[in-house]
């Protein structure tokens, strides 16, 4: 069983702009559509668990729904799925180890967790097994932070470091027990 996190984030570590900005993340062009790992991550994982607001963004986005994997949504005010996503996203509430016991019960155990407050949740209660953290080159100044403050320190030990078009930074860690 394994918790991942894949996130692309600024130099000054937010993961979006103060208004829920995302424009920033595709600032470097990428003539090679490079997936930067994401086509892996999502063969290594069961599911995804997001939170609202991260759903609400892949909802805005005026796509068709881009996931073959199940997405667990963990909301405490949303209260139903839209019609067409029924059988695909399940919203859960409660605490992060619950939350994973439920879902490890259906029978997803590598999940990607996606989301800012989620992750922080997630990281707070020591449930982060691998970060995977692409570094865009801007100083944002102002945001949605990927970190908040941690009950205990967490160490990782560095896996790998990638660098895309001589500008873009993915690091990966895993989490030393």
């Amino acid at each position: 069983m394994k918790n991942i996190v894949f996130l692309g984030k600024s130099i000054d570590n937010y993961i979006a702009g103060k208004n829920g900005e995302l424009d920033w993340l595709d600032m470097i062009p990428n003539p090679d559509q490079l997936d930067m790992g994401y086509n892996d991550l999502m063969n290594e994982v069961d599911a995804i668990v997001m939170g609202k607001t991260s759903f609400e963004t892949v909802l805005g986005f005026d796509i068709d729904w881009p996931y073959q994997k199940h997405v667990f949504v963990l909301s405490r005010s949303l209260k139903e799925i839209p019609e067409q996503l029924r059988g695909k996203v399940t919203l859960l509430y409660g605490d992060e180890k619950d939350i994973l016991k439920t879902i490890h019960q259906k029978g997803y155990l590598n999940l990607y967790i996606d989301g800012g407050k989620v992750v922080q949740n997630f990281l707070k209660q020591d449930l982060i097994d691998e970060l995977r953290l692409t570094t865009i080159p801007i100083v944002l100044g102002d945001g949605i932070r990927l970190f908040d403050v941690l009950p205990k320190r967490l160490e990782f030990e560095h896996v790998k470091t990638e660098v895309f078009y001589n500008q873009i930074v993915q690091s990966c860690y895993k989490r030393k027990r």
